[in-house]
């Protein structure tokens, strides 16, 4: 293999022609920074967490790709990736891993000690998630934990604190994916059921539409009490407007559970962050 095609496969396997799941890793931790910053937040700090951001998402994908290597073959949507194929073999996809996440730790490593700390734990989160469709149906969970990871972090980073209203919003970022995760899972829902993999999608079953329903209720709840808390008003609130007509939107698109539709709907929910962050961003200009 030329050395061009392996780059073209080591960016493949990063998941670079799709960054879908940067952007929702993103919204959050810029959620967190414009509020630990008032509005504000330290342009570094902005650059280090968006560059690690980068980092450890494509590290995510790598470790998931490895952890999935055996079962990957046997799922449709996934039967191309590099590891699955043979383009790249696993050996490749650790050390990649690795410096992709030494690379995200040098960046840490310029920020104050309690975000360095909590960077540790991240590390932990990516590397135990993708193992764990195989013991429990809850993997979006803890998905949803290591997204929400970078909400604490940002406030660490900003202010050498993590206070309660973090701990919030990392909560409402949790169920945030599990909801648009159970989506994901749902386009895979007949392979992984043959493959042995579990997920939220084969647990809720015929409840799956009620359960995603009710989790979007609740994230938009918990976000209305956070700008409740801080003060906020009509550009925020607006925008939270906009982030229930993205979930009503995506209702529509899961209604009959079709594949590619789920598949949409969960793609829909960079617009849902994009929104709330667009509304934080006004208000804070306001």
């Amino acid at each position: 293999m030329s050395v061009a095609n392996r780059i073209e496969q080591y960016f493949l396997l990063m998941r670079m022609d799709r960054p879908v799941g940067t952007f929702l890793l993103l919204w959050p931790t810029l959620w967190a920074l414009w509020i630990a910053g008032s509005g504000q937040p330290d342009p570094y700090v902005v650059l280090v967490f968006v560059a690690g951001v980068f980092l450890m998402r494509s590290a995510g994908c790598v470790i998931n790709d490895y952890a999935d290597r055996k079962f990957d073959p046997l799922v449709e949507r996934t039967r191309n990736r590099p590891i699955a194929t043979g383009q790249v073999k696993p050996k490749e996809a650790l050390i990649l891993f690795l410096l992709l996440c030494l690379v995200a730790f040098a960046l840490v490593l310029t920020l104050n000690r309690l975000t360095v700390l909590l960077s540790l734990a991240a590390v932990v989160l990516a590397i135990c998630y993708p193992f764990l469709k195989r013991i429990t149906h809850l993997p979006q969970v803890f998905l949803g934990v290591a997204f929400g990871w970078g909400v604490p972090m940002a406030f660490a980073a900003e202010t050498g604190s993590v206070p309660s209203v973090a701990w919030v919003l990392m909560g409402a970022n949790v169920l945030w994916a599990v909801a648009y995760d159970t989506m994901y899972a749902m386009v895979d829902r007949e392979d992984d059921t043959k493959a042995g993999v579990k997920s939220t999608a084969l647990l809720f079953g015929h409840y799956d539409r009620l359960i995603i329903g009710v989790l979007q209720v609740v994230v938009l709840l918990i976000l209305v009490a956070v700008g409740k808390y801080l003060g906020y008003g009509a550009y925020y609130f607006g925008a939270l407007g906009m982030a229930l007509l993205f979930g009503v939107y995506q209702q529509f698109l899961i209604r009959t559970r079709h594949p590619a539709r789920c598949l949409n709907a969960f793609l829909n929910n960079v617009w849902f962050g994009g929104a709330v962050f667009i509304g934080l961003v006004l208000q804070y200009l306001s």
